[in-house]
C-alpha cells in the first residue's frame, strides 16, 4: 500500500514544529513518520520534535521521526523499509524552502509510486505584520498549500487576524483556511480516507534558486546566564529573521530550556535532559545574509557565560 505524505511548509517562525508536534502527539493510532529539514549545522527542530535525535526515534505511541540527511528519495525509501511500516510520512521543510521544489520531488514517479504526496499544509503566524505578505518566498510557500493554517491566534489583536486572514484569501482562495492554535489541526483536514487516493498536482514553474538566509550556531560547554542571554537576544534581534536553541541556565542547574526567538518574541519552555557529551548550549541564529557575523555573535554570546565558571 502506498504511503500518504503530508508536507508542511511555512516561513521562519511560523510555528511548524509546534504543528507537527501536535500531529504526533495526537497520532489517533496512525504510525506518523515526522521528516525534519532543519536550516543550520545543529538540527535544532529534530530535537524539539518529541526529543528526538541522531537519525531515526521511534515514538511510544507508535510514530518516529528523523532528521532529512542526503536526499528525499532516499530518506523516504529508508522509512518505506521500516517494520512495522509507517501509514502516514509528514515531511516538515526548513523555513527558507520554497515548498514546490520539494512537491517537484515527490512528483518523481518512483516516489510517487511508493509516498504519494497527499496534502500541503502551510503555517502562516497570524501575529505577523500584514506587510510580510509581500515577501515571495512566504507567497510562494501560500499558493503551494492545500491547507493554510493560522498560528498563534491567541496572540493577535482581532482586527489583524482578519487582516490576515483576508490577505491570504486573495493569494491562494481555493485553501482550505483554519485557525490553529497551539498546533492544532483537525486531522480530517490532512489525512486522506484510506480508500481515497491521491492526486498528482503540478509543482509550478521552476524558479532560479536565490539563497538569502543564514544560519550562524553558536554553542558552548558551560551554562548561561538567564539575565546576560536576555540582554544577548535583545541585541541580537534588530538583526535576526529567527533564532532557537537548548541550553542550561546557571540560575536552574541541571534542567535543560528551550529558547525560541520569532516574531520579535522570545520564548522559554522546559527541554530534554541533555545528552551525555552533547554542548550544555547550542542556539542556532538565523539572519539574511551579509546582516550577523559570526564574529559578532561570537562578541556578544561569550557575555553570557559568567566569568569564573568550570
Amino acid at each position: 500500500m502506498p504511503v500518504p505524505v503530508v508536507l508542511v511548509a511555512g516561513f521562519l517562525g511560523a510555528g511548524k514544529t509546534t504543528v507537527v508536534n501536535h500531529l504526533l502527539a495526537h497520532a489517533g493510532g496512525r504510525r506518523i513518520a515526522a521528516v525534519v529539514n532543519d536550516f543550520g549545522a545543529i538540527n535544532i527542530d529534530a530535537e524539539l520534535i518529541a526529543g528526538a535525535a541522531d537519525g531515526v526515534v521511534s515514538l511510544s505511541n507508535g510514530c518516529i521521526c528523523c532528521s532529512l540527511e542526503g536526499d528525499l528519495l532516499r530518506t523516504l525509501a529508508g522509512l518505506l523499509r521500516r517494520d512495522p511500516r509507517p501509514e502516514f510520512i509528514v515531511i516538515e521543510t526548513s523555513g527558507v524552502a520554497d515548498p514546490s521544489d520539494i512537491v517537484r520531488n515527490l512528483m518523481d514517479p518512483v516516489i510517487w509510486r511508493e509516498a504519494p504526496l497527499e496534502t500541503v499544509l502551510c503555517v502562516v503566524d497570524a501575529t505577523m505584520p500584514i506587510t510580510m505578505l509581500d515577501d515571495a518566498l512566504l507567497r510562494s510557500q501560500i499558493r503551494a498549500a492545500d491547507v493554510v493554517a493560522l498560528s498563534k491566534v491567541d496572540l493577535a489583536a482581532a482586527a489583524q487576524h482578519t487582516q490576515v486572514r483576508d490577505a491570504i484569501r486573495a493569494i491562494r482562495p481555493a485553501a482550505v483556511l483554519v485557525d490553529a492554535p497551539h498546533g492544532e489541526i483537525p486531522a480530517v483536514l490532512l489525512f486522506p480516507d484510506a480508500d481515497r487516493a491521491s492526486a498528482p498536482r503540478q509543482p509550478g514553474p521552476r524558479r532560479p534558486r536565490a539563497d538569502r538566509f543564514e544560519a550562524l550556531s553558536w554553542t558552548s560547554e558551560r551554562p548561561v546566564s538567564l539575565s546576560r542571554l536576555q540582554a544577548a537576544i535583545n541585541q541580537l534581534a534588530p538583526k535576526l529573521a529567527r533564532a532557537k536553541g537548548l541550553f542550561e541556565a546557571v540560575e536552574q542547574p541541571g534542567k535543560p530550556m528551550v529558547f525560541q526567538f520569532a516574531g520579535g518574541r522570545a520564548t522559554l519552555a522546559p527541554g530534554e535532559t541533555l545528552a551525555a557529551g552533547v554542548p550544555r548550549t547550542r542556539i542556532v541564529f538565523i539572519a539574511e545574509i551579509g546582516v550577523l557575523s559570526r564574529a559578532e555573535i561570537d562578541g556578544i554570546m561569550k557575555g553570557c557565560v559568567e566569568a569564573g565558571q568550570v
